[in-house]
């Protein structure tokens, strides 16, 4: 009880002020049940540079983000880390840094030793590492097997969490149509492919969605079956805004050398040649200091530079065409064909190496952005489907290479589906 108008004023002001700086009951009730979300992180080895180190340090320690430091928004439960090198590894430092704990099975990491799934979401790195290469020269990453461990703690435990992998889904059609499948039976988020399609873009373009596209180019560089699934999503996720949609693939034909040089001079191969130089100026680093170069790229002038170039020809159901060239250059860029503008939409998508100015390889940023997001709303930023046909063009050049260049027919690969409005590259 107040004794006095003074005192009745004085002590007024203070709860007044108390309840402007201390939040309602109900807020404390809010805000103590609002926790971050967690994931499992399951890596094949901890290097510098290694995709496992990029991930977990932007996971763990925040990155930058539309002129901001982006905190963490997920929370690390549990590890695990399928090799030790013997040279480099940062495993056991990364661990005692950031406090995690490291489990010595993938279902326990699932499950924190529990038996039930017990994390938000998983995380799959399984790029790098000392894995054999199968008779195709392919590299027999882990993806699938840490996989289906996944799907057998989802089974037991009877419901499934968003799961991302980086890449490539496996290293068969079947094994990658099993995958997805798998994520469609159980009804979990499965986001999966490369840093390409969500990175930077300059200039910063969009295919706008339902144009007349009839072909995409792509000229990069890497080698088969590790950089091209890059160079592919690079043209994929523009081509799949095309009208109609994606439809699948009916073939494909990888050239190497001479033979690519003969196919691409073909009489029905102009705008593919038209393409092919529109990408190449998008590029940062063209060697024309070469001795060949008089002032223009051209198709001739680059035959001349990159002899030995490498050629992926795609031919889809609809008759649309993906032409992927590997060359040496250090950028990925992209040119596509509007018939109803005549017009060539192209771009570069950044991917500035580490050892080449960025130790920090900032275009790991938008994609961990999109890790964050998927296990926080449970929504992918693109369909699956994206990853599982630049899988299998990538399965499929392989093949073709193996059999001694020749085409394959793909009837396997008849993956239909849509994109949505919204964009998924980082605008800065």
């Amino acid at each position: 009880m107040f004794t006095d108008r003074r005192t009745f004023l004085t002590q007024l002001s203070a709860l007044a002020s108390a309840a402007l700086v201390m939040p309602s009951a109900a807020a404390q009730n809010n805000n103590r049940n609002q926790r971050r979300k967690t994931i499992a992180f399951l890596g094949t080895e901890f290097r510098t540079h290694s995709h496992a180190q990029h991930f977990l340090d932007r996971l763990a320690l925040g990155y930058g983000w539309r002129g901001g430091w982006q905190e963490p928004r997920l929370e690390i439960a549990s590890i695990y880390i399928g090799q030790f090198p013997k040279q480099g590894d940062l495993a056991k430092q990364r661990v005692e840094r950031y406090k995690l704990k490291a489990f010595p099975s993938i279902a326990d990491a699932l499950t924190l030793g529990t038996g039930k799934l017990a994390v938000d979401g998983v995380v799959i790195i399984a790029e790098h590492g000392d894995y054999p290469n199968n008779d195709r020269g392919q590299k027999l990453y882990p993806r699938y097997e840490w996989f289906k461990e996944c799907v057998k703690v989802f089974e037991s435990s009877g419901h499934g969490v968003p799961v991302f992998n980086d890449k490539h889904l496996s290293t068969t059609w079947e094994r990658c149509a099993e995958m997805v499948a798998d994520s469609k039976r159980l009804k979990f988020p499965f986001f999966a492919g490369s840093s390409l399609p969500v990175t930077r873009r300059m200039p910063a373009i969009d295919m706008p969605h339902n144009v007349p596209l009839k072909e995409s180019v792509c000229v990069a560089y890497g080698g088969v079956d590790s950089y091209d699934i890059h160079a592919l999503e690079t043209a994929q996720c523009m081509s799949e805004r095309r009208k109609g949609g994606e439809v699948g693939i009916r073939s494909v034909h990888a050239l190497r050398g001479a033979a690519m040089w003969q196919k691409l001079a073909g009489t029905d191969r102009e705008i593919t040649r038209r393409l092919m130089v529109s990408a190449l100026t998008r590029s940062h680093n063209l060697p024309v200091d070469s001795g060949y170069y008089n002032g223009k790229i051209t198709v001739d002038w680059a035959q001349q530079v990159f002899p030995d170039a490498i050629a992926y020809f795609i031919e889809h159901l609809d008759g649309f065409r993906t032409t992927m060239f590997l060359v040496n250059i250090r950028d990925f860029n992209y040119a596509g064909w509007r018939t109803d503008t005549n017009e060539v939409v192209s771009c570069q998508m950044y991917l500035p190496m580490p050892t080449h100015g960025s130790s920090t390889a900032d275009f790991f940023h938008p994609l961990c952005r999109h890790i964050e997001d998927t296990v926080i709303t449970g929504k992918v930023p693109y369909p699956v489907e994206r990853t599982l046909l630049t899988s299998g063009m990538t399965l499929a050049a392989v093949e073709s290479l193996h059999r001694g260049q020749v085409l394959v027919e793909t009837p396997q690969m008849k993956v239909r589906y849509k994109v949505g409005p919204q964009s998924t590259f980082w605008r800065d």
